[in-house]
């Protein structure tokens, strides 16, 4: 199932939302750094430190690793399929509707079952999800709200796409890769921000410079 939206992979916990903007900036060039010499050497524990991560969010040190280390290896593999990716024509994002500002009547989004997918309505401008969407197809893709990754292979194989961006947790995307490889469809992938069952977050700015 690649991409899972089930954002609780993780047996922890964690908040990067309220991170400043060179914290991106340092996962990236670790993210290139590992690209060229296929391996993160002391970033992660530099990271950790310079920004003091586990005073910020309270995870252990082996998870904010764990955390580190899946955030520089996805961001690795999105350089090293970067060009294959933007030969691509046709192309879709995912998203994880636990992302969107609410989960209940208050979103106005319509759930198609056929897809099965929500089909955002932008009922609230300040919505993570509204935002992404709008900005996506602007840009030409596809865009899928997803309940859940289990319906995915079963887009890809109706919809023949080249190229496909994944929001999702670092654990889920992983997994992801695998699929995607499998298949020959290149992709990119943006990692959580914050996990959860809702309420969920991305960085938007890493999200559109990817699309």
């Amino acid at each position: 199932m690649p991409f899972v939206m089930y954002s609780m992979s993780y047996k922890f916990m964690f908040d990067f939302s309220g991170m400043p903007r060179h914290f991106f900036t340092e996962i990236a060039r670790a993210g290139y750094q590992m690209s060229i010499h296929n391996k993160i050497g002391g970033a992660t524990q530099d990271i950790i430190k310079k920004f003091r991560i586990q005073e910020v969010t309270g995870l252990s040190f082996s998870d904010a690793v764990l955390l580190l280390r899946d955030y520089i290896s996805l961001e690795a593999k999105n350089r090293l399929e970067r060009e294959k990716f933007v030969k691509t024509g046709k192309r879709a994002l995912f998203l994880p509707h636990c992302s969107r500002k609410y989960m209940d009547s208050r979103c106005k989004a319509v759930f198609d079952k056929d897809i099965p997918s929500y089909v955002c309505a932008h009922c609230s401008e300040d919505c993570l999800i509204s935002r992404a969407v709008s900005f996506a197809e602007t840009k030409g893709y596809d865009v899928y709200i997803l309940p859940g990754g289990s319906c995915i292979p079963e887009i890809l194989k109706a919809k023949h796409y080249g190229g496909v961006v994944g929001v999702a947790c670092g654990e889920e995307m992983k997994l992801g890769r695998k699929i995607l490889g499998n298949i020959n469809v290149a992709g990119q992938t943006v990692p959580l921000t914050k996990n959860g069952c809702a309420n969920t977050a991305f960085d938007f700015e890493t999200l559109s410079a990817i699309i």
